[in-house]
């Protein structure tokens, strides 16, 4: 049966015990639609609910929200199982539904995921270069690195791209500080191994899991994609919001300005991560 994710959208705020009462609404009704909505994701201050449900098609979906409350999406997008899993994770719920943060106690989790992209430098030339089999070597080193970080700062690996990793986060300051674990490693190895260093590029944006695309985390994704792409090698670029939700962190960023990226209409502000320990 597939899966399926909606948002609504209600100006001013939402309260979590009045997200927690339509939920219940939902579950008392579903089964006579067939439908199963299993959690959701509140953010109170910005007036956003996502609800994620297995259902025969769209439209039950719909129907058991218009049938227990009225309160009917304002989008709702079919999405892939293991893409849930990779982007939101495992994720506990309280005993009213709400999605919890992941190590958390009992803080609910509002849905926003920081994606995270590697990309090695000119990986089609290493493969000519070096042959299939040192290629792959070195694409090895890459993997182990990236994962390590990403195990030891709280990521997700979501997908593989071939010649880099595609990842999520709950913290933002996380994410950040894993690419610069990423950088760091790689360039321990660049100095182990002048004659094959290994270079990579790292784009990141935070967003919500629906958004104007019909995909999940569609516009963060492809944000972070174009971000890694147009960062210069070895470098970490991320989007103004990250910056800001990363002050007080201890992190350091600059301004690079606002930059023109394919598929966007309008230039992105975007700021450098630092990643090498001052001198």
């Amino acid at each position: 049966m597939p899966l399926y994710m909606d948002i609504h959208e209600v100006p001013g705020g939402v309260s979590a015990e009045d997200v927690a009462k339509a939920h219940a609404q939902d579950v008392k009704i579903e089964d006579k639609y067939g439908v199963r909505y299993h959690k959701y994701w509140v953010n109170e201050k910005a007036g956003k609910i996502f609800c994620l449900c297995h259902a025969p098609n769209a439209e039950a979906a719909a129907q058991v929200h218009r049938e227990a409350h009225g309160m009917v999406a304002d989008k709702l997008i079919e999405i892939q199982p293991e893409l849930a899993e990779g982007f939101l994770g495992g994720v506990e719920v309280n005993d009213s539904g709400a999605a919890l943060v992941p190590g958390a106690t009992n803080e609910q989790d509002p849905g926003i995921r920081t994606v995270l992209f590697t990309d090695i430098v000119e990986s089609t030339t290493l493969t000519q270069s070096l042959g299939d089999e040192a290629a792959m070597a070195m694409l090895g080193v890459h993997d182990t690195i990236v994962r390590d970080a990403l195990s030891a700062l709280g990521g997700r690996e979501v997908k593989h791209t071939g010649d880099g990793i595609m990842a999520s986060f709950v913290s933002t300051a996380g994410a950040v500080r894993c690419a610069i674990q990423i950088q760091r490693e790689l360039d321990k190895h660049a100095q182990a191994n002048p004659e094959r260093p290994l270079k990579v590029r790292v784009g990141a944006a935070a967003g919500e899991p629906v958004e104007q695309h019909n995909d999940l985390f569609g516009s963060t994704v492809q944000l972070a994609a174009r971000l890694c792409a147009h960062a210069q090698p070895e470098q970490i670029l991320v989007t103004n919001a990250i910056a800001e939700l990363c002050v007080g962190k201890g992190l350091r960023f600059e301004e690079l300005g606002e930059v023109v990226l394919k598929g966007f209409g309008s230039p992105v502000r975007a700021h450098v991560a630092a990643w090498r320990q001052p001198s």
